[in-house]
């Protein structure tokens, strides 16, 4: 795969992408990054986790010019969620240039976004409806964009934005760059590429294909606030010599690490929020088998290689199919036979399906283990430590005190005072571990303005020279109006930062 190093990209940017734990382009990033670079048009398609936001982040980055206060970059997405995700992305790219950056989105205090505005960001994220909404009200001016974005613009078509598309690509100077992203390529997306786009270079990258042979898939139902205990119990069963436990948040990542920790597991957890250097000192931990289990978001998972990974459990069920597989392609390696088990709660059963559709395998339903389960496995492994022992034969020095004991109890005794003094017994040490609203329902497709409301979110508060979002706070529903409501909830804590 190509370094980033070897696309011609400034040192801060690359600087900023090591930050990130990113050395070597996705196809579709070096393809995108290339063509950018040079300011053509270019249609990208392909599908989500596949890295399109750095894709086509990372040329926006290097064109803004720090030094001239209007707003020179827009993108447009689907989804309030994927307009957060992405404005976060862009922001830690252009981390060492200080571009502004402002997410505006539906369901927040449109005169905070219009105060916002007044501020001179440089690039603005945001979702069709709001878009349009602060052009018509003039609060958004566009005359001078020079990189246009369109993301997941398959996706905009199915939630009904094609309009306001259309009016807001009339909007913005006919002399810019267009970068537009689909998976699909439906009639009405190739219009627009006619339409707005001039003479675009395509790169089409396929789908993931995911060989699961080798990976025996499973999937325990549980609710929220039952899958950590569940958690526990699996681990004391199944006894993973290397293990990588996936969250979707970097809350989640260290809340689990550190419960984890108090119920006596070897885990550490890596998150985008971790310096490089402690990054590294946890995979490498990882990879001696100092700690036995590796909890992780996506994004900080991106580029692993490690061997040895017997079981993989999404604690967190992802909210796309790419993600699933990348996650389990951890387990089953060179031939091995690997575990992944998924924790879905009721309410995201939908998700399971549609990963289901993708692996082209259905997952066996893993019925949780009971506490006397749990207690059974870890007496086993204990078992199985006594063995070894015996069989290292290097007792000399211990058995006169053998001798002296066997003179006192019946053996029997103290084998099961052996066993007990190494079983690892049920351990229900209070632990906090938020509780995170489940994914919305894969069923809401209408488009009024009821439905689900997600976890906290919202954008950067302006200040301190760290680009800038719409604020905190406002509920996400999950209606897809034409303010950008929708079923992904990428946030990944109480100020919208997220990871993927």
């Amino acid at each position: 795969m190509t370094k980033f190093s070897e696309l011609n990209i400034s040192e801060s940017t690359q600087n900023a992408l090591l930050r990130m734990g990113f050395e070597e382009a996705t196809p579709i990033q070096e393809g995108t990054i290339t063509y950018g670079m040079e300011g053509r048009d270019v249609i990208g398609q392909a599908q989500t986790g596949t890295g399109k936001t750095a894709a086509f982040g990372i040329p926006m980055i290097e064109k803004v010019d720090v030094n001239n206060p209007s707003v020179q970059a827009l993108v447009i997405a689907p989804t309030r969620e994927l307009a957060i995700q992405v404005s976060e992305e862009i922001y830690k790219i252009g981390y060492g240039k200080r571009a502004r950056v402002l997410t505006v989105y539906g369901g927040q205090e449109i005169g905070r976004q219009i105060r916002a505005l007044r501020n001179n960001p440089q690039i603005v994220v945001g979702t069709p409806g709001r878009i349009l909404d602060h052009i018509n009200r003039r609060t958004l001016k566009l005359n001078n964009v020079q990189t246009l974005v369109l993301d997941e613009a398959d996706e905009m078509l199915n939630m009904g934005f094609i309009e306001d598309i259309n009016t807001i690509l009339a909007a913005v100077p006919a002399e810019r760059q267009t970068l537009l992203f689909s998976a699909t390529m439906p009639p009405a997306i190739r219009k627009i590429a006619e339409t707005f786009m001039k003479e675009p270079e395509v790169v089409k990258i396929k789908s993931k294909e995911m060989t699961v042979e080798n990976i025996d898939q499973f999937f325990v139902k549980a609710q929220e606030r039952e899958k950590f205990d569940v958690l526990s119990r699996l681990l004391n069963v199944h006894q993973p010599e290397l293990a990588i436990i996936f969250g979707r948040t970097k809350r989640r990542v260290d809340e689990l690490s550190h419960a984890l920790s108090i119920r006596g597991y070897l885990a550490e957890g890596i998150h985008g929020d971790l310096t490089q250097a402690k990054r590294m000192s946890v995979l490498r931990q990882f990879k001696d088998n100092k700690i036995d289990i590796l909890v992780a978001t996506d994004v900080a998972a991106r580029g692993l290689d490690i061997s040895g990974v017997s079981h993989v459990y999404n604690f967190d069920i992802p909210q796309d199919p790419e993600s699933y597989v990348h996650r389990i392609g951890r387990t089953g390696r060179a031939g091995k036979s690997g575990v992944a088990v998924t924790f879905v709660t009721p309410r995201e059963m939908g998700y399971l399906r549609v990963v289901e559709e993708t692996t082209k395998k259905r997952m066996t339903p893993l019925q949780p283990p009971t506490e006397d389960e749990a207690l059974i496995g870890q007496q086993r492994l204990a078992m199985e430590q006594l063995e070894e022992l015996i069989a290292k034969n290097n007792l000399n020095d211990y058995l006169p005190l053998a001798s002296e004991l066997l003179e006192k109890y019946d053996a029997k005794e103290i084998v099961a005072a052996a066993i007990r003094s190494l079983t690892k017994e049920p351990d229900d040490t209070p632990v906090k571990i938020t509780e995170e609203r489940p994914l919305p329902s894969r069923k809401t497709q209408s488009r009024d303005r009821g439905g689900y409301k997600g976890s906290r979110g919202g954008g950067r508060s302006f200040g301190g020279g760290r680009g800038y979002g719409s604020g905190g706070g406002g509920s996400r529903r999950g209606s897809r109006d034409r303010d950008g409501g929708g079923r992904r909830d990428r946030s990944s804590n109480s100020r919208g930062k997220s990871e993927r």
